[in-house]
């Protein structure tokens, strides 16, 4: 399994599971985070903490424990 946090920058994937529930689930939803939705690793920050990611044409910074949560394959 590989996570949205073992991407590395420029790294292109798909979305396969948004391993969560409730309200952080519904909050990637509404950013555009969901099965099957292509995402683009823009940058880390330096200790990893979060980590910025494009969805269509918004960018989105989310915590290193929530990018962990986003199963993902390399496309």
């Amino acid at each position: 399994m590989k996570t949205l946090l073992d991407c590395h920058k420029a790294c292109k994937v798909k979305v396969l599971k948004l391993n969560t529930k409730g309200d952080l689930k519904q909050r990637l939803i509404s950013f555009g985070i969901m099965k099957e939705a292509t995402l683009e690793v823009l940058e880390h920050a330096p200790a990893k903490s979060t980590i910025e990611v494009k969805v269509g044409k918004m960018r989105i910074a989310l915590r290193a424990q929530e990018a962990e949560l986003i199963e993902v394959e390399k496309i």
